[in-house]
């Protein structure tokens, strides 16, 4: 009995599916979202409780703005996303910081619906006084 020394055809399909590539898109969409995700959620850090209005059509913003955020709550007043309040005078100085930049940003102030609005007025005239003339109230919108 002879023998066939001859190899099997080496161009046979393969049956298995490469999904490296897959898993590299899976890590890499992983990545971005653990990146996006906190800064998406860096605003909501300020303990306030904005007041509820009805619902009015919004206006695009430019994405190239930067936008801080300015509160006022029970417990005293906000700058950015620093989590202990501050007392107006050193509300001041920061709003004074801001001002002082070359291309002030857009302050967004956030009044907690529990306070007077004495309060909120206050810091509204700092924002003022420091020459800030840019800035919106931020509040919620009615559920319905």
């Amino acid at each position: 009995m002879a023998r066939n020394f001859r190899r099997h055809r080496a161009a046979h399909p393969i049956a298995d599916l490469n999904v490296t590539n897959l898993i590299d898109l899976g890590f890499i969409l992983l990545v971005i979202f653990m990146i996006a995700t906190p800064l998406i959620q860096q605003d909501q850090t300020i303990p306030v409780q904005v007041p509820t209005v009805a619902k009015a059509p919004q206006t695009k913003v430019d994405p190239k703005e930067r936008f801080i955020a300015v509160g006022v709550s029970t417990k005293g007043f906000y700058v950015g996303n620093r989590a202990t309040p501050l007392t107006l005078a050193e509300v001041r100085e920061r709003l004074r910081a801001f001002a002082a930049e070359p291309k002030p940003p857009v302050i967004r102030i956030l009044g907690d619906a529990s306070v007077p609005y004495q309060k909120v007025a206050e810091l509204f005239t700092e924002v003022q006084k420091a020459g800030l003339t840019r800035f919106n109230f931020d509040t919620q919108t009615e559920s319905r």
